[in-house]
């Protein structure tokens, strides 16, 4: 089986290397880029790029102008890179459909961690089609259709719905949700689920009704009776 391929995307040499030496003993392939401009022609001429991992302070073109220019064209699961801890800075990761944030300096072996979680997630879908009212939800084809009308969706906000659908009438803490969405333990406050839930229902329109919020606690999802 073909090793998945990571771009690797920083103009600090030592920290390519770094984030390379952990992914290569882990099996995977990386192609690394020492900035942006060169990130993208990569990405555009190498089809089965499985996972980006992008530094936002680079010179000339940052990470989030790198990260704007491929969700333009791919759905491809990014991991930002930042060595600013702020809310702003990662809330705009998010609206930009950044689907993990992590700030510099950390762990490499959490890193490694996150990567495959979100890979394992990607490549692990099933044949299965899950139907919730007018939700038609197609895992294999990572695509959501309402009324037979396809539903552009990040990755993220794909496997939050995923989430609340295989979950339907039950009651989910915001920690139980991003414990099993993100798939590790987050420190930060609410803000971060609520943001995709807010961005989530927007984009299901009137179906997002379906989403409701339980106060103090988290949200359920429930198919109105007919």
């Amino acid at each position: 089986m073909d090793r998945l391929k990571i771009l690797v995307v920083d103009d600090e040499s030592r920290m390519r290397k770094l984030v390379k030496d952990f992914l290569t003993k882990s099996d995977y392939e990386v192609i690394e880029a020492e900035n942006g401009a060169r990130a993208l022609d990569i990405f555009f001429e190498t089809k089965d790029i499985a996972l980006v991992i992008l530094d936002v302070m680079m010179p000339e073109m940052d990470g989030w102008e790198v990260c704007r220019e491929i969700r333009e064209y791919s759905k491809v699961p990014i991991v930002m890179l930042t060595a600013r801890s702020s809310e702003q800075d990662e809330l705009q990761g998010f609206d930009l459909g950044v689907d993990e944030y992590i700030s510099k300096p950390f762990s490499p072996k959490i890193l490694v961690a996150r990567v495959e979680a979100i890979l394992r997630r990607t490549n692990a879908q099933g044949d299965d089609v899950l139907i919730a009212g007018d939700i038609v939800l197609d895992k294999s084809a990572h695509q959501v259709t309402i009324s037979g009308t396809p539903i552009d969706l990040s990755f993220k906000e794909f496997e939050l719905l995923n989430y609340f659908v295989m979950n339907q009438g039950v009651a989910l803490s915001r920690e139980r949700i991003l414990n099993n969405v993100w798939n590790y333990d987050y420190f930060g406050d609410a803000r971060t689920i609520d943001t995709h839930v807010k961005k989530l229902r927007s984009k299901l329109g009137d179906k997002g009704d379906y989403i409701k919020t339980i106060w103090g606690m988290g949200y359920k999802f429930e198919v109105p009776r007919e």
